[in-house]
Parts: C-alpha cells; sequence; structure tokens
C-alpha cells in the first residue's frame, strides 16, 4: 500500500461524508471573520433564521475597513463606520469572540490568528479571504472562501469540498544572505508561472523551507493562492513547536502533549506519491521584485525587464529590456498579512537605522497586529523607523487592499510587501512592485528600486 501524503492525513480525518465523483462534506475546525465580508454573511445568516451552530469556534477582528493612521476610531473611514457596528452587534448577539478595535489582540485576521495560538496542525481552517491559505505555514489545511460558504460554515460547521490534486514543491539549497521568503515565492511563481499550482493542494518542503522561521513559512504560504492553489502548507516540526509553545488558545499540559504526539503524524511518508512535484534549487538566488501585473512577471533586482506581455509593460510605464534598478519610487508599503510580523519590520528597520528616507518617498510601515506593534516598539524599531522617515501607523490591511484613502495615487510607483500587484489594486492607475521589506525598506532610502543587499550599516 503506497504512503499518504500529508494532505491525505489532514483531509481523511475531517470527512463526514463521501458524497460521489470525489466530493466531500468536510468538517471545519476553526472560522476567522473579519470586517469586510463577515456582516454581510452574519446578515444572510440571520435573514434565514439560523443559529450559529458552533460560535466557540468562530473569531473576529475588523482588519480590512478599519483606518491605519494613529488615533482611529469607528469613525475614521466611512467603511468602519459602517461594518464596524455590526459585526459588533453580531458578534455579541451570537456568542462569537471578537478582537475589537480597542482589543490588544486586535490585527489581520492572518497575523493574529498563529500570534494568539488558534492556528494549528492538523486543524481546518477557514476565513472570507483568499489568502486564509497563510495559516497552512503550521501544517494545516486552510483555505479561503466566500459569503455563501461563511454563512455555511456558521451555520453547519461543514462544507462540501472537490478533493485537488496534489503537488509537493521542494526548495532545496542554503538561502543566501539577504534573500527572504518573500523571495523564494516570487521566484517560484515567476519560474512556472500564476497558474502553476492550481487544481492542486501544494506542500512546501526542502532543505530551504525547513530554514525558514514560522513567520517565513507564512509569507510562503500566503502567496500559494497567487501560484493559482486554494492550499498551501508544510508539515510541522521542531520549529512549529516552538512558536506555538505558550500562546495564549494553545494547548498546554498533557493535552499538549497528546496534540504533539500527533503532530509529529503530521508528515508526507517517505514512499508516497503526489500528483506533480517541482524541485528548485535556490543556493544561488537573488532578491526579487515584479515589474508588471501580476506575482509571475517577477525579476531579480539586477534582472533587466522583459519585453513582453506589452500591455503590462504599457500601464507600469516600463521599457523593455531595461533594468528595474534605478527606477524611481514615490511609495513604500511595508506591511498586510504577507509581510507585517515582527521579523519584517525587523528587516525594515535594519536598513533605515542611521538613513533617511528619499526626498519626495511617502514610506509607511503598518504593524499586521497590536502584539507585533508592541514588540516593534518594546525594541525601538519604531523610533528607528521614524527617525529615518517612515510613517508608523495601527494595525490593518491598509494599502494592501486601497480602502479608505490608504492609496497610490495614479500613474505613482509604490515598493510593497503586500501580496498582489493586479492592475489597480493599491488604487486606480497605480503601479505596484511586489518585494521584500529589505527591497522596500531600501527603495524608500535611494528613492528608486536598487537590491538591498548594497546598502551596508552606516
Amino acid at each position: 500500500m503506497a504512503g499518504r501524503t500529508l494532505f491525505d492525513k489532514l483531509w481523511e480525518p475531517h470527512v463526514i461524508e463521501a458524497l460521489g465523483d470525489g466530493i466531500d462534506l468536510i468538517r471545519i475546525d476553526r472560522h476567522f471573520l473579519h470586517d469586510l465580508s463577515g456582516p454581510f454573511s452574519l446578515k444572510g445568516l440571520a435573514e434565514l433564521g439560523l443559529p450559529v451552530r458552533c460560535p466557540e469556534l468562530t473569531f473576529a477582528t475588523p482588519d480590512h475597513g478599519v483606518a491605519t493612521e494613529p488615533g482611529r476610531s469607528d469613525g475614521s473611514t466611512p467603511a468602519s463606520a459602517k461594518l464596524l457596528p455590526a459585526l459588533r452587534r453580531s458578534c455579541e448577539r451570537l456568542g462569537i469572540r471578537l478582537f475589537d478595535l480597542d482589543d490588544e489582540r486586535q490585527g489581520i485576521v492572518h497575523v493574529i490568528g498563529p500570534e494568539l495560538g488558534l492556528t494549528l496542525p492538523g486543524l481546518t481552517i477557514v476565513c472570507g479571504d483568499s489568502h486564509t491559505c497563510t495559516h497552512g505555514a503550521f501544517g494545516a489545511l486552510a483555505w479561503g472562501i466566500g459569503n455563501t460558504e461563511i454563512t455555511q460554515v456558521l451555520a453547519t460547521q461543514a462544507l462540501i469540498l472537490e478533493r485537488p490534486r496534489t503537488m509537493r514543491v521542494r526548495l532545496e539549497g542554503e538561502l543566501p544572505a539577504g534573500v527572504t521568503a518573500k523571495d523564494l515565492i516570487l521566484h517560484l511563481i515567476a519560474r512556472h508561472g500564476a497558474d502553476g499550482g492550481t487544481g492542486h493542494a501544494i506542500e512546501f518542503a526542502g532543505s530551504a523551507v525547513r530554514q525558514l522561521s514560522m513567520e517565513g513559512r507564512m509569507t510562503l504560504c500566503n502567496l500559494a493562492v497567487e501560484f493559482g492553489a486554494k492550499f498551501g502548507f508544510v508539515a510541522p516540526d521542531a520549529t512549529t513547536l516552538a512558536y506555538l509553545e505558550g500562546r495564549p488558545f494553545a494547548p498546554t499540559g498533557a493535552a499538549l502533549a497528546a496534540a504533539r504526539d500527533a503532530w509529529a503524524e503530521l508528515a508526507s511518508d517517505g514512499d508516497a506519491a503526489f500528483d506533480a512535484e517541482i524541485a528548485l534549487d535556490v543556493s544561488d538566488l537573488r532578491p526579487q521584485i515584479s515589474w508588471g501585473t501580476s506575482p509571475e512577471h517577477t525579476v531579480a533586482v539586477g534582472e533587466a525587464v522583459p519585453s513582453s506581455p506589452a500591455k503590462a509593460l504599457e500601464y507600469m510605464g516600463l521599457e523593455a529590456d531595461s533594468p528595474l534598478v534605478g527606477t524611481p519610487v514615490q511609495h513604500v508599503f511595508i506591511g498586510s498579512c504577507t509581510n507585517g510580523r515582527l521579523s519584517d519590520i525587523e528587516a525594515a528597520a535594519a536598513i533605515a537605522k542611521g538613513r533617511r528616507v528619499a526626498a519626495g518617498v511617502r514610506a509607511w510601515v503598518v504593524p499586521g497586529s497590536q502584539a507585533v506593534k508592541r514588540a516593534a516598539e518594546a525594541r525601538g524599531l519604531d523610533r528607528v523607523l521614524r527617525t529615518a522617515g517612515f510613517e508608523w501607523r495601527e494595525p490593518g490591511c491598509s494599502m494592501c487592499i486601497a480602502m479608505h484613502g490608504d492609496q497610490v495615487p495614479e500613474g505613482e510607483r509604490c515598493v510593497s510587501t503586500s501580496n498582489r500587484n493586479f492592475v489597480g489594486r493599491q488604487g486606480p492607475g497605480a503601479r505596484t512592485h511586489l518585494a521584500s521589506p529589505a527591497t522596500a525598506a531600501a527603495a524608500a532610502i535611494a528613492g528608486r528600486i536598487v537590491d538591498p543587499r548594497e546598502l551596508e550599516a552606516p
């Protein structure tokens, strides 16, 4: 009998009923709500006259529609003025735990889930956000769902799903200095296309993945959806266990001992077969940056822009075969569920220390959660960044989704640590370059795209 993949070990225990033709009814262990999609789905549930089946398994936080400037409130944006009171009323009425705007645990849903220990190996996790695959970094089966599915989970704690094919992506070699998880995943998407993982549940494996911290693994899994996949995950190991120890909602005592035994089984068997495999040696990888209107439009920072597609070049205001290095930028955004964690802010501060943001550049740092913000401030990172000329803001999705005025003006250029560079993603006519926090911070200091490795400590 062939060995089982990690995906098999995550999927099969959650099958409530096999419905035939590869379609199963799947039990949901954890459900996250946010302020953008949550109120509408909760309203739909109320209109159907249905209760929440398992309110203790659902957790909510405002992140998408909230303002991020200091001193914010419900009324700081039209979106939060409308959505936050509705979310608050529904959560109180239905018994759903809400990490509200004034809660020390508030933040971007894909940041606070792991840091609170709500995200655990072996769980099925859903949220009305496409980047829910982030939680797969812990050996969980996590995916984004739509409004109708949110209502279904609230009412039944289950979803009907078609079983996907499996893919293993092996990233091998020792990561060069200055190369991050963001560079790894952008390089993978550039090599194999934004549809390279379509229809597959992707296990990230290999020596380069094992070198990553949990925050790096979250960045890797976060962009699995930009590779075309609904699921992306990493088998839990000692790094995972060390991260989870002492988290508020993580198991303790005898429950932790039992959980560790179960988590130790969450690895693909040595003879497990995958429907597809990709292997990349990343030993010589350089920092990456996108140039076009898809994450697959990515090159190493020192490389020239390709000659196609022409529409992407036109939108981005770039010439074919020209170098990206030296391209002036007007905005830098460091944050989002991709790169808004403490290690990301540390990387930006290391570049910024002793330097100044270039004239004419608006540079923002938006922590992914209140906990990240407190930890950064305790280490003095906020002072380093503010002294350098960066704006230090409150947790939220912010410029990643161009809501409530957090936008890039038409025709202007932003180096962003977020996950999407589609046409208009950061505002109508905005030109977005995806990169790591170090590459983004270096662009803010230089006022143009540069290789971050060239900025030595002053």
